[in-house]
């Protein structure tokens, strides 16, 4: 649906990034994985806990009716702790999760492009991303000029040149 309404992440939103990282970890249908088992997980949790730390940015895709229904952040990760796409120091990763319902209206396509672009405008020089061979999502990142740059064991890491 084009035009839904995409406004800037804030610190209130910690509680519905978790629920689009479930979103995103869980994105097969039928596929089903209770919420704190995929939040349990530090490989996971750590895309949201502490939500609006330093570097920390996003945006949240609401309907018409003003219901949060997909989001797209990023977070710096350190060496020494690395997220799923992570590919450098200074690289910060996406992560993007939009509600079934919502998916192939163009919110994801909505909220990439407006990560990227706030990325972009705070100087990044690339952005990256993991994902699931078999996503369908991969075509949308392919689409947006996301390419491998790293090949794992049924999952792929993929990054974008913002400049």
């Amino acid at each position: 649906m084009p035009g839904l309404p995409i406004r800037a992440a804030i610190a209130s939103d910690g509680a519905f990034l978790a629920d689009m990282t479930v979103e995103a970890a869980t994105w097969r249908a039928g596929a089903v994985r209770p919420r704190h088992e995929v939040l349990s997980s530090s490989d996971h949790r750590r895309y949201v806990a502490g939500w609006m730390r330093p570097g920390d940015a996003g945006f949240v895709a609401e309907s018409p009716s003003g219901e949060p229904v997909g989001a797209a952040w990023y977070r710096m990760f350190p060496r020494d702790e690395p997220g799923f796409g992570w590919i450098g120091t200074g690289v910060p990763e996406l992560i993007i999760g939009v509600r079934p319902l919502w998916r192939a209206h163009g919110a994801g396509r909505a909220l990439l492009q407006r990560l990227d672009d706030h990325a972009r405008s705070q100087g990044f020089a690339r952005i990256s991303l993991s994902v699931e061979r078999d996503n369908y999502a991969v075509s949308l990142y392919r689409s947006e000029g996301f390419a491998v740059v790293r090949r794992g064991i049924g999952r792929d890491v993929m990054a974008k040149r913002l400049r």
